[in-house]
């Protein structure tokens, strides 16, 4: 079994790689994918910690971009770090002025918190913030945050800077990454259809059909749309962490076998 969406605490996961990895060969996961958002730091603990179970790590990352003025990701896997570091470090940054934004506003609110040191290679986003808010007492729970301060339209948001599609699916590629937009259906900039077919014309080369929050109808319907386009077909739990309510590693139950289509993409990028 294959999971090709996980999340470390190098972005908003709750587990480190290394606990990532050992979930994951303890729910059967042979391959495992590791997409922190707009990050590639965990890696190498995930990679050293593979060595000691009986799982494939493939490298990757959730690239943050924006369509029709909506946030939209694309899952790269298989980047030349040496090639996407640089760029993210950029992206890093901005994330990190926002945050402080967001702290500065909540302050303003009457909620005065400060960051957790989370450490110089983590990028801080709204969910450590939440978790921040969360020990303080404001509130009694990480999604009561989000609802009352953080979601898109809430009044402690700031919004910063991300590529546009076509600039995050051209960077990727020029990186050796084979671009997948990541669970479609929860995309809000748009009908799945015609966004796609912008996406395919920037150089899109696969689809995250299989995803915990996609129906059996959308994933009929993904399955005929990469199909028609000649799209590689990729799927994972989106895994933020045992707190996660409803996901689960390897709960989609992937074969290994959409793996290698992915491996040859790659290679003809390189």
């Amino acid at each position: 079994m294959l999971d090709l969406h996980a999340h470390t605490t190098y972005s908003d996961g709750t587990l480190t790689p290394k606990e990532l990895v050992q979930a994951a060969a303890s729910a059967g996961v042979r391959a495992l994918a590791i997409t922190d958002h707009d990050s590639l730091n965990g890696w190498d603990e995930a990679l050293a910690a593979a060595q000691d179970y009986n799982v494939e790590i493939v490298p990757g990352i959730e690239l943050s971009t924006v369509y029709n003025e909506r946030s939209l990701h694309i899952l790269g896997f298989y980047p030349n770090r040496n090639k996407l570091q640089e760029p993210l470090r950029e992206l890093q940054q901005k994330r990190q002025n926002r945050a402080q934004e967001i702290i500065n506003k909540l302050a303003e609110l009457g909620y005065p918190i400060k960051l957790p040191d989370i450490g110089n290679n983590i990028v801080p986003g709204r969910p450590h913030i939440a978790t921040a808010l969360l020990k303080a007492g404001y509130v009694q729970s990480t999604r009561e945050a989000f609802e009352r301060w953080l979601r898109d339209d809430g009044p402690a948001y700031v919004d910063y800077h991300k590529f546009s599609f076509s600039e995050g699916i051209s960077l990727l590629r020029a990186c050796g990454a084979v671009p997948v937009w990541a669970h479609p259906y929860l995309f809000r900039g748009g009908a799945v259809e015609e966004v796609l077919k912008q996406l395919v014309e920037a150089g899109l080369m696969g689809v995250e059909v299989y995803h915990p929050s996609h129906t059996p109808t959308e994933i009929q319907n993904l399955e005929k749309l990469c199909a028609h386009y000649g799209l590689l077909i990729t799927g994972g739990s989106d895994y933020h962490g045992p707190s996660s309510e409803g996901t689960v590693l390897n709960m989609l139950h992937l074969s290994l076998s959409f793996l290698e289509p992915i491996k040859q993409a790659a290679h003809s990028l390189k």
